[in-house]
């Protein structure tokens, strides 16, 4: 699963848009949109840019077609195959005559999608500009093809109607823009980077801190991150023992999205408590002992101990309010 290491808790919904999560794999094809005269195309959706849409669907079988449609054209920049975009969508399971909905992010926060997509979604995505509305109708084999995925209760003959309002894109270099305040070093971690790249954590060879400590080393302008905000980063995560990336954003592909001090928690403590004030546009160098990173259980999946103290250098890119 994509960045299991950095986070506590992946949504299911983030899952839900993104090839690879959970034990099945999607078709690597995807099949051309669909003509207007099947089954897919009387879908119809109803509703303004921003607010949950009304989705009509047919109680028929969906045909084998992807379908796109541009239901709402956005004036914005036009989303390339390496960006992320945040978005908002509705996603309805189309399972023989009958459909039921099971996601809406509408109601809560924005997702980041972006890096390795399910087929059916780059198809309808990539080229489309933001501030649009987009209607996807993915049959199995632009989707989870014939095996479907069983954590996400999808079948092999599940087709996936998706409608998607693109909010903003983010580069895949996206990063931090603000003045320098630091750069570590001395009995923290020395930190190199340039614009638009990951950044080179240099551990020194001194024990770690106890407690949790929190670095700003570029200062953004933007707003400070509250509790309770869909924030958007660029991360890199060292193990202070090996002195070693355990995780990135950056060979991800794209930024990573996350809502600051969830309930259930959906990152570390530490990022919760360290990033929580900070300004959109700040890189932040948090170094996070075990009871603020994965406890003393640790997280053997990335080579973490219960006794590791964990150096991340975080981006961060934007911030969204509750529902935006």
């Amino acid at each position: 699963m994509r960045r299991l290491l950095a986070i506590t808790v992946i949504p299911l919904l983030a899952c839900l848009v993104l090839a690879g999560c959970g034990s099945s794999k999607p078709s690597s094809a995807a099949s051309s949109s669909a003509s207007a005269t099947n089954s897919n195309s009387s879908v119809s959706v109803a509703g303004a840019f921003g607010a949950t849409p009304v989705v009509t669907i047919p109680k028929v079988n969906a045909n084998n077609k992807l379908t796109v449609k541009t239901v709402i054209h956005g004036t914005g920049t036009t989303v390339t195959k390496t960006d992320a975009m945040a978005a908002n969508f509705v996603l309805y399971f189309w399972d023989g005559k009958s459909s039921t909905l099971k996601a809406n992010t509408f109601t809560q926060n924005p997702t980041v999608i972006g890096g390795t997509m399910l087929p059916g979604l780059e198809t309808a995505l990539i080229g489309q500009k933001v501030g649009s509305r987009i209607l996807a109708v993915i049959p199995p084999a632009d989707g989870y093809g014939t095996s479907g995925n069983s954590q996400l209760g999808i079948t092999g003959s599940t087709t996936l109607v998706f409608v998607i309002d693109v909010l903003k894109s983010y580069a895949a270099t996206a990063s931090a823009v603000g003045a320098t305040e630091s750069n570590g070093g001395g009995s923290l971690p020395a930190v190199a980077a340039h614009a638009g790249t990951a950044p080179t954590v240099t551990v020194p060879s001194a024990k770690p801190p106890t407690a949790l400590v929190t670095k700003t080393l570029i200062k953004g302008s933007g707003p400070k991150v509250a509790k309770g905000q869909y924030v958007i980063a660029q991360y890199t995560g060292y193990i202070w023992r090996t002195k070693k990336v355990f995780d990135s954003s950056w060979t991800a592909g794209s930024p990573f999205g996350f809502v600051i001090g969830a309930s259930p928690e959906q990152v570390i403590p530490g990022w919760d408590t360290g990033l929580a004030g900070q300004t959109v546009g700040s890189r932040v160098m948090l170094v996070i002992p075990p009871k603020d990173g994965y406890g003393t259980t640790g997280a053997s999946q990335a080579g973490i101990t219960g006794t590791d103290t964990l150096v991340f250098v975080v981006d961060i890119i934007d911030a969204f309010q509750h529902g935006a």
